[in-house]
């Protein structure tokens, strides 16, 4: 008897001894992976190899089609179609869906043996960038509830409006701002402070400085704004807001005359000369293109509520340019009921 066939029929007459526990190849995140394929405990078609049980793709696991059918996704939540069913595994790509595996392992795309999945930053530009082709909202209606506008105003004892701010960058549109909400809130009166570069991170962050953006941006601005005054605020809208015909469509959504235009009537050369960003040097130096009072227009208004002027080339004081402010909103009975 050779010496092989010897030492197995030694192995074989070994009294049996406790099992080894089942190692299996997800146990450890250093385990290969077939490439393409996923590692499913509950699957009953076992792999040859004796390890797990393997299916190429979502469609092959009952959990993890469940999960494919459940899936959310940004594009889902603006209503867009459906994601498109995975691909095969001979096109090299198990499409990854689901918020866990079948042991509630987390589940990723897999080219060959390599994840692809995407930062969640790149899924939502990417959602984003298909919403606008997203088809006008149609068949919707208004829909009227049981507390409306007077009663808020009751309720706050004074009456919702809009005080817009527009002027050059420099004019001191945000200091009178920032004033005025603080000497509201000092006599107790709601107010809230919509500022032009303080919506540009949030709001209205996918817009830039082109002439089209910025109409885009104060018609975005004039509909919240209208949303502040009908809740009975007065909102305070810090623009530069250059164009002439845009500032006046806003006026518009307000028809009730609660919109109070203020212009801060600087000029060129003092705002200049303050330049609290810098803005005006970059602009100065073809740095920034577009920008108004250097190579874009601003169109002063015509029929403003109040306009407010430098005094000797000197800007008033924040609380003076603020009282002013004041002082039009009691006479014009805003700050009561």
């Amino acid at each position: 008897m050779d010496a092989p066939r010897a030492a197995r029929l030694a192995v074989a007459a070994r009294p049996p001894g406790p099992r080894a526990p089942a190692r299996f190849p997800f146990a450890s995140s250093t385990a290969p992976r077939r490439a393409g394929w996923w590692w499913c405990l509950r699957d009953p078609r076992a792999d040859s190899s004796g390890g797990g049980s393997t299916f190429p793709s979502p469609g092959r696991c009952t959990r993890l089609a469940l999960a494919h059918r459940n899936r959310k996704s940004p594009a889902a939540n603006l209503g867009l179609p459906p994601p498109r069913p995975p691909r095969s595994p001979a096109a090299g790509i198990g499409k990854v869906t689901g918020d866990g595996g079948c042991e509630g392992r987390p589940l990723v795309e897999c080219a060959g043996d390599r994840p692809t999945q995407e930062p969640a930053g790149v899924v939502e530009e990417k959602a984003s960038e298909m919403s606008s082709t997203v088809p006008k909202s149609s068949n919707i209606f208004w829909h009227d509830c049981g507390v409306g506008k007077a009663d808020r105003q009751k309720l706050l004892k004074q009456k919702g409006c809009v005080v817009w701010i527009t002027g050059l960058s420099g004019s001191g549109k945000s200091t009178l701002a920032c004033t005025l909400g603080r000497e509201l809130h000092t006599r107790g009166k709601l107010a809230y402070v919509l500022d032009g570069d303080n919506l540009r991170h949030g709001l209205n962050k996918d817009l830039g400085f082109k002439a089209e953006d910025r109409v885009e941006n104060i018609r975005r601005v004039g509909e919240v704004a209208k949303l502040f005054a009908d809740a009975g605020l007065v909102c305070i809208a810090s623009l530069i807001s250059p164009y002439r015909r845009d500032r006046e469509a806003c006026r518009a959504l307000l028809s009730d005359g609660s919109f109070v235009e203020v212009f801060l009537n600087m000029s060129l050369e003092l705002c200049e000369a303050r330049d609290p960003k810098g803005l005006y040097k970059l602009a100065r130096a073809g740095k920034i293109k577009g920008f108004t009072g250097i190579d874009d227009p601003y169109e002063a208004p015509l029929n403003c509520e109040i306009e407010i002027k430098e005094v000797d080339g000197v800007c008033p004081t924040p609380s003076d340019m603020a009282g002013q402010v004041v002082t039009y909103l009691e006479e014009k009975g805003f700050l009561h009921e």
